[in-house]
């Protein structure tokens, strides 16, 4: 099999893999508007769920889309992981030096993380949220398709693998942490209503939601730390002679660093919690997107080269 052929192998795979994350989105909108049928479900003294008289003997149908959710994302998440290393065996390198090769990469691998915890932690709950975020960034990730080619210079060093690869985990962990800030927002907001209707009552209570945006939050910001403040300068200083210029990719790195710094240490020490502290995780993401993505696009630097 030749360069070319691969090349072609992994055009293919990583469109079918976007195809395939497109039906778990629509999975598990589906499994969301079945749901919204089931009646509300009273709310007890602190949010608790008032106990039913019985138990549903039989799956409901959004039980069952749920689960072809979560399989499609399996399947989307193995195709994209195929696409993405024929990637690198085509172009002879570590497939990430541009958008088109950091969207896809990224997406395989928060992906792989979202369904390690849906393993471990049992969130499939965030799975519309999660795929339909991915969806945007394999979007994104199309719209910017370049060729398999060779790095440009400033990129042949082993520090861009371990940057860039740290970065990316971390981007995994902060996407599900949004995503269940999201939820914890919504769900919350209902609890202090009284009631909980039927789609809502697929989530888990809104304390456990805020807890588990702590804890990934928690792991994703020494990650990033690691990846964007210390590997980073590290490769910068390597390929430029300088470990920090304020480049604009470096500033809003900062930036998202001092969001999260923020959030953890609100959490820690001053007992934030619920609706500020979701509302902060939210904002650390979207500036995660800009330093991401948006200074890619928009911006201009020494890190223009990753358009």
């Amino acid at each position: 099999m030749n360069t070319e052929t691969i090349a072609q192998l992994s055009n293919y795979t990583v469109a079918s893999g976007t195809i395939v994350v497109a039906l778990a989105f629509l999975a598990h909108m589906a499994e969301w508007g079945l749901a919204r049928k089931v009646a509300p479900d009273p709310v007890g003294v602190g949010g608790a769920e008032a106990p039913q008289p019985a138990e549903r003997t039989e799956p409901h149908r959004s039980d069952v889309l749920a689960s072809v959710g979560v399989s499609l994302t399996v399947l989307g998440t193995v195709l994209l992981w195929v696409g993405f290393i024929t990637r690198g065996i085509a172009a002879d390198r570590v497939p990430w030096g541009n958008m088109y090769e950091f969207g896809v990469g990224g997406s395989a691998i928060a992906l792989t993380v979202y369904l390690v915890m849906v393993k471990l932690s049992g969130i499939q709950w965030l799975g519309g949220i999660v795929n339909g975020v991915l969806l945007i960034f394999l979007g994104m990730a199309m719209s910017t398709y370049v060729p398999a080619g060779p790095l440009v210079p400033s990129l042949h060093s082993y520090w861009l693998v371990i940057h860039v690869a740290a970065v990316m985990l971390s981007g995994a962990f902060f996407l599900v942490g949004a995503a269940s800030s999201v939820l914890y927002l919504i769900r919350h907001r209902a609890e202090q209503r009284g009631s909980i209707g039927g789609l809502l009552a697929r989530l888990p209570e809104s304390a456990v939601m805020d807890q588990l945006a702590y804890r990934v939050n928690a792991v994703g910001f020494p990650l990033w730390t690691f990846g964007a403040l210390i590997a980073g300068p590290i490769w910068a200083h390597y390929a430029w002679g300088r470990y920090w210029g304020w480049d604009p990719k470096e500033v809003w790195a900062f930036i998202t660093w001092v969001v999260y710094a923020g959030y953890l240490h609100a959490r820690a020490t001053a007992g934030w919690k619920g609706k500020r502290a979701a509302i902060i995780a939210i904002i650390g993401f979207a500036t995660f997107l800009f330093s991401y993505y948006g200074i890619n696009l928009f911006g201009s630097g020494l890190h223009s080269y990753a358009k």
